[in-house]
């Protein structure tokens, strides 16, 4: 009995300093001190909850999962382990599999008026997504967003297949009518069954309409993009993009301007035409006495992003980057930060190179605030086209045949040579598994051999397995970014490997510096430069997120 007594006051005792950890945003260490308290006690609900919550913290949202649902094992009426795994799903944007977990907090605690409004957000959601579904034109009907628009003449783009404007409006009422349902408490299948003879009506009228010997969605987009005499912002004479629009755009963003949306067309067209015509895995050559650099997740922090230019100088042919990946969303600045990287790579292509992260994606945009951010600073279109040119961002890139630079990590599998990373088509979004994925998703362990991924997606992965990625591809390091670290990198992997991260203070609440490796060639040896963050005006992170996930402390 006396032993129980001392191991439960040991157990709190941990569980109280894993709070502390917590509450200082010290999230690591909180998960240190509430692993601690279950090895003492095991058959603590609380414990494997909090913990879940921490991994929350840090988008390990797997290991969430993981803890809550043995919270939900030891105590099947606790209604924290639902919330916090509901919550971990919502992260990863699996909202089907978070409206069960919300369903069953309400029907534990029914007159819980937070729990109601969270499952509340989490139906429309879920709605939203299965009208969205049956509203979509197959892809085989749509061109890319890019082939409709033509930033050259005013007024009206040449004409192509899509959902003309009637569709579309009508399609966005039938969800706005989903979304009433939910709140009258009509039940899903009836409404995706309304969803559904809906969208005939809509296609079905659509076609009296406009009929069509080519197709029933030819149409022409009219896009207004004339620019209007009172703008005083940065424009781009004719086709080049020239430093002083660049600097001009910059200067703009800093203080609170927009970018015309004609400019803002014209940056994304061209950027994606030279995306388009490069491999999926990029060679960079750094001839003898010239430098490189390499830069982490920026995430938005567009503050942050001028804070690099002011320590390491701004992008040139003498000074070029890689920013590799995760440059949007979050920050609630982060069109800033994507444009003003896209413009640089226009205006010199061998000045800036960009490989995608796992946030350039259609799914992570929409939850994560960078889709609303789009529609509320430009359009609709600009996310459609935002969303059609990230699909043609590199997804690695090598450095004088020796430094492999990826956003996530390595493979669930031995022997992935670089050319079979050349030859993945990286033209779509990113599919949860195979090649594509963990490159985007992985993340290193300190343990040999492979797990299972902290985050849900992807793999995790020991130094043996980076040693014989090297070895078998006659390669020295692996620079990869994906991770928050409290000094802003991070060395592991007996020396070959390194995780690079560029938003200090992450979301305004880490704590963590910023860095950034500059390499020497011939010799390439990593100088890494950490930063602090700037401030930046009162607009908070995930701003434009999506309402159920500002609802998430």
């Amino acid at each position: 009995m006396d032993t129980d007594n001392s191991n439960h006051s040991q157990a709190e005792n941990l569980k109280t300093l894993a709070n502390d950890a917590f509450k200082a945003h010290k999230y690591s260490q909180a998960i240190d001190l509430y692993t601690q308290a279950i090895e003492v006690n095991s058959e603590n609900a609380v414990y494997w909850a909090n913990r879940a919550f921490a991994h929350s913290k840090l988008e390990e949202y797997g290991s969430a999962i993981q803890d809550a649902s043995k919270a939900i094992e030891i105590d099947p009426k606790y209604s924290k382990g639902y919330y916090r795994r509901g919550a971990a799903y919502l992260g990863m944007g699996k909202f089907k599999e978070a409206l069960k977990d919300f369903q069953q907090v309400k029907k534990i605690s029914p007159n819980d008026p937070d729990a109601t409004k969270k499952l509340k957000e989490c139906e429309k959601a879920v709605m939203k997504l299965k009208f969205e579904e049956a509203i979509s034109a197959p892809d085989l009907l749509k061109p890319p967003i890019a082939e409709t628009i033509d930033y050259h003449t005013y007024g009206e783009a040449p004409a192509s297949s899509y959902f003309p404007h009637r569709v579309t409006a009508v399609a966005a009422a039938v969800v706005l009518v989903a979304v009433i349902f939910v709140n009258v408490g009509v039940q899903p299948a009836t409404m995706v069954a309304a969803g559904a003879v809906a969208t005939l009506l809509v296609v079905s009228v659509t076609y009296l309409w406009h009929p069509s010997s080519d197709s029933i969605l030819t149409k022409s987009r009219t896009i207004d993009l004339e620019v209007e005499p009172q703008y005083s912002g940065a424009r781009i004479d004719g086709d080049i993009v020239a430093l002083d629009f660049v600097k001009k755009m910059m200067d703009d963003f800093k203080n609170q301007k927009s970018l015309h949306k004609r400019y803002a067309f014209q940056i994304l067209l061209k950027t994606r035409e030279m995306l388009l015509a490069m491999p999926s895995l990029v060679d960079i050559n750094v001839p003898d006495g010239k430098h490189f650099t390499v830069c982490g997740d920026v995430h938005g922090q567009f503050y942050d992003l001028l804070n690099i230019f002011e320590l390491n100088g701004l992008p040139s042919e003498d000074n070029p980057y890689l920013f590799n990946g995760d440059f949007v969303d979050r920050g609630s600045f982060s069109l800033e930060v994507i444009l003003t990287l896209f413009a640089f790579k226009c205006m010199s292509p061998t000045a800036i190179y960009l490989s995608r992260g796992n946030h350039e994606s259609k799914s992570m945009n929409k939850i994560y605030g960078f889709e609303g951010e789009v529609r509320a600073k430009l359009s609709e279109t600009c996310v459609e086209l935002f969303a059609d040119v990230f699909c043609c961002l590199p997804l690695a890139h090598v450095i004088n045949e020796k430094i492999f630079v990826v956003h996530g990590g390595l493979f669930s599998v031995d022997g992935v040579k670089l050319s079979d990373i050349k030859q993945i088509d990286r033209f779509r979004e990113p599919p949860e598994e195979g090649l594509m994925c963990e490159l985007l998703w992985s993340d290193p362990q300190p343990q040999p051999g492979r797990g299972p991924s902290k985050r849900g997606v992807g793999v995790s992965f020991g130094g043996d397995v980076t040693k014989k990625f090297l070895q078998e591809n006659n390669l020295d390091l692996v620079v990869r970014s994906h991770e928050v670290k409290d000094e802003g990198y991070e060395i592991t992997h007996d020396g070959k490997l390194i995780t690079v991260f560029s938003a200090p203070n992450y979301c305004d609440q880490m704590g963590n510096k910023g860095a950034f490796i500059r390499f020497e060639a011939p010799d390439l040896k990593p100088n890494i430069v950490t930063f602090a963050a700037v401030p930046h005006p009162d607009v908070k992170p995930m701003a434009y997120a999506s309402n159920f996930m500002r609802m998430f402390p």
